[in-house]
């Protein structure tokens, strides 16, 4: 009979050496349990030591944290019929739960699969011009589409960033032509803009010149002090200065050639 009480407290041991580590659970401060006895949901439970009976209550867990959640590549159509490849991601967490337990199976794989179907409807709307110069408003609309969607099941999306759009090579060609063709646009602009203010900046200065003439003698030095830089260069000028250089010049070489004829006079007579 000893034995048999012996044998029985010591079995009794082992059961509890096996259940207490089963009854016993710690759940960290970002998460949460879900407790249910006997299937039925009876609260949820946490952070800190959680005491379940074995057998017969479960425990499902739950991350408080945000979680990151990779949008995978989809195949886009947009409005002007131009074919895209777009990836995103996107940054969810959970803000209820008992919802997120209740109300979906799988919450992350169900907000997953709601953002891809998300981004195709969107982007699907707008052109590509839009598409690419409206990327964070954009994104900012599908947040909010999905964020209404999963706030039943205890969701919260915080953040949904477009990360790349693929597209094909000769539509990559054609924009870079479209581009440059902009550019070009924008410098002949900028180019005529210049001349036309150029021009009426000159026609005022030429009004101003044609009222003094002195001060448009002036102004012909500073040409002349200019040009007079590049010292392979014979300048000819119609102004009063150059005809007056040119008569000068003229009195000097029929001075020079008199005074020749007249020593060749005197040394004949010598002889």
């Amino acid at each position: 009979m000893s034995q048999f009480l012996i044998g029985l407290i010591i079995l009794i041991v082992i059961l509890l050496l096996a259940i207490i580590p089963q009854s016993v659970n710690m759940v960290e401060e970002y998460k949460r349990v879900a407790h249910f006895r006997f299937g039925r949901f009876i609260g949820i439970k946490g952070p800190g030591i959680v005491l379940i009976i074995p057998f017969v209550d479960s425990l499902e867990w739950k991350d408080l944290r945000v979680r990151d959640m990779d949008v995978s590549k989809q195949n886009v159509i947009t409005k002007d019929n131009v074919s895209a490849n777009v990836d995103a991601v996107a940054y969810m967490k959970v803000f209820d739960p008992e919802k997120a337990t209740l109300e979906v199976e799988n919450h992350y794989r169900a907000t997953s699969r709601l953002a891809q179907t998300t981004l195709r409807d969107v982007l699907g709307k707008v052109e590509l011009d839009e598409l690419l110069s409206r990327r964070e408003e954009l994104a900012e609309d599908i947040r909010q589409i999905i964020d209404e969607e999963t706030d039943p099941w205890g969701v919260k999306v915080t953040n949904v960033t477009i990360r790349n759009v693929n597209l094909p090579k000769d539509m990559v060609r054609a924009i870079a032509s479209q581009a440059e063709a902009e550019r070009n646009r924008r410098a002949r602009i900028k180019k005529a803009q210049g001349e036309k203010e150029a021009a009426e900046r000159m026609a005022n200065a030429a009004e101003k010149y044609g009222k003094s003439k002195e001060a448009m003698r002036l102004r012909e030095l500073q040409t002349l002090v200019e040009i007079a830089t590049e010292r392979n260069l014979i300048v000819v000028t119609p102004s009063q200065m150059g005809s007056d250089i040119g008569e000068i010049t003229g009195l000097s070489a029929a001075l020079n050639e008199s005074g020749n004829l007249d020593l060749d006079n005197l040394e004949e007579e010598k002889d």
